[in-house]
């Protein structure tokens, strides 16, 4: 069983610039996100000696980590796994979508678009190592996971994790910073924070 949990919002998030694998701090907002994440997943943590917290190692998921780690009062190590670590974005990274738009109008309204940054990565690199961490995980050894990742590896660690196409990854919602996705026996269901968590 997973709880999986995107890192809180950034000063990148909040300028509307693309990361991929280049780093950005949390906002305050997203320092209290990641606090609210924690509130909600404190209740449902039983044993403490169950339980695991795995990490993509950039610093935005790494500091989402720590906070509720602290939050829900385990005391485990964080384990860093760069297979859940974000799209890489090629010449993208750090680009506002205007700019983007400006080298190659109309980019930026296409499904899947962030897949076609020139020297980034594709849906084959990106599911080829989230779908090696995921082969690894084994639901029937009694641990309990909680693990932190990004907008897009996290929709494409959830689409691979229930078998979902690839066609159906991009909505038109933005992937959120305020919610936790409960993974168990093939199924995802989203599960919003409320504010005053």
């Amino acid at each position: 069983m997973i709880y999986l949990v995107r890192h809180g919002q950034t000063e990148y998030n909040q300028a509307q610039r693309l990361q991929g694998q280049c780093d950005s701090i949390l906002t305050e907002l997203g320092v209290e996100q990641a606090r609210r994440m924690g509130n909600h997943l404190k209740p449902l943590i039983d044993d403490h000696e169950r339980w695991v917290m795995i990490a993509s190692p950039l610093g935005r998921t790494v500091r989402t980590a720590e906070i509720i780690r602290e939050t829900v009062g385990l005391d485990c190590e964080i384990t860093l796994d760069p297979r859940i670590q974000e799209l890489h974005c090629g010449e993208w990274e750090g680009f506002h979508h205007h700019e983007i738009e400006a080298v190659s109008p109309g980019v930026t309204r296409q499904p899947g678009w962030l897949l076609t940054a020139p020297g980034g990565e594709r849906y084959a690199d990106i599911a080829g190592r989230i779908a090696s961490f995921i082969a690894e995980i084994d639901e029937s050894d009694g641990r309990r996971r909680i693990v932190i990742s990004h907008g897009i590896a996290g929709r494409i660690l959830r689409a691979l994790y229930s078998g979902d196409p690839p066609d159906q990854l991009w909505g038109n919602r933005p992937p959120p910073q305020d919610a936790v996705f409960h993974l168990s026996g093939g199924k995802v269901a989203r599960i919003d924070i409320r504010e005053d968590a």
